[in-house]
């Protein structure tokens, strides 16, 4: 579902340890994201956030880490199974028009898009798709970099996602980033 797809280089900038001082995932996450859930990581890269998510979700948990490149889900595998997390992640790999979760309709608890929603070309399917993997009363985090996405961008895709079902019930801080937490109605 991409528009512009990030190189491979800068999914080893994004999956730095030098990171979490800016964007720590637990802490971003943890409010969210509980034991036994089903989340999905959408534009997953190398699993900066796909990791700490199976940890907090455990082993009745699921994590669906979606990425188009199978590069980038080629290493988040290796890190999964290092971390002995491997059972918990389910690596997939999307396509330009679909992020391949049909078969995962009415059964997310959260949704995770972190700096790609600008990537994607078709917003109203890729909202829609999530929109239909949640459970009701499911929740989505999106964040997107303000030194890349300008506010008025943002809120333009907020709005599709509005129109689509979703509705804004919080608006969470994480630096350098325009940040929405929206359910699922």
């Amino acid at each position: 579902m991409e528009e512009h797809v990030c190189p491979i280089w800068v999914g080893y900038l994004l999956a730095s340890p030098i990171r979490k001082f800016a964007q720590n995932p637990e802490r971003i996450l943890g409010k969210y994201v509980k034991s036994g859930m089903k989340v999905i990581d959408i534009g997953c890269a190398m699993g900066f956030f796909s990791l700490p998510l199976a940890r907090i979700v455990g082993i009745n948990g699921s994590v669906f880490c979606i990425d188009i490149q199978e590069k980038m889900l080629k290493s988040l595998k290796k890190k999964a199974k290092k971390a002995k997390l491997a059972d918990i992640i389910e690596c997939r790999k999307c396509t330009s028009n679909s992020l391949q979760i049909n078969d995962l309709t009415g059964q997310i608890d959260f949704a995770l898009a972190f700096a790609v929603v600008h990537e994607v070309k078709n917003k109203e399917k890729l909202f829609s798709e999530i929109h239909s993997s949640l459970i009701r009363g499911g929740k989505i985090l999106i964040a997107e970099p303000k030194f890349h996405i300008s506010k008025n961008n943002f809120d333009e895709s907020i709005k599709i996602a509005q129109n689509l079902g979703f509705k804004i019930i919080e608006y969470p801080a994480i630096k350098r980033s325009h940040v929405l937490l929206l359910q699922k109605n």
